[in-house]
């Protein structure tokens, strides 16, 4: 009986990307579209708690993920981006959250109403 002594370990490309970097399509919505769905503004608007956690659940989070993270709902915009394959940077994710921060959320609940989440 012969032995196979190994004295090089074989190596695989591991290639883990799944997608292009950068994404590969747009928002389904634009930022500032929050008429285009009265249900998401509505809810934003009267009860920001509840859409906040409503989002965060849908895109796999915790609930209180947001609110207990630094940084939270900057990050589950950047989760929902990544799911969905959509262009764009943490650093304009960052700059939405900051400056537009009702309509980025009503826009994330479009988003997941888009992709079926």
């Amino acid at each position: 009986m012969a032995h196979v002594v190994v004295t090089q370990q074989p190596t695989m490309g591991r290639q883990m990307l799944l997608g292009p970097v950068h994404g590969h399509r747009d928002w389904d919505s634009g930022l500032l579209s929050c008429c285009s769905d009265c249900k998401s503004l509505i809810s934003t608007w009267c009860c920001l708690t509840c859409a906040i956690c409503n989002v965060s659940t849908r895109a796999g989070e915790c609930m209180c993920m947001p609110w207990f993270v630094p940084g939270g709902l900057i990050a589950l915009r950047a989760r929902i981006r990544t799911l969905g394959g959509i262009q764009g940077s943490i650093c304009g994710d960052c700059i939405a959250m900051s400056f537009c921060g009702l309509c980025a959320i009503c826009q994330m609940q479009r988003e997941l109403e888009a992709m079926g989440l």
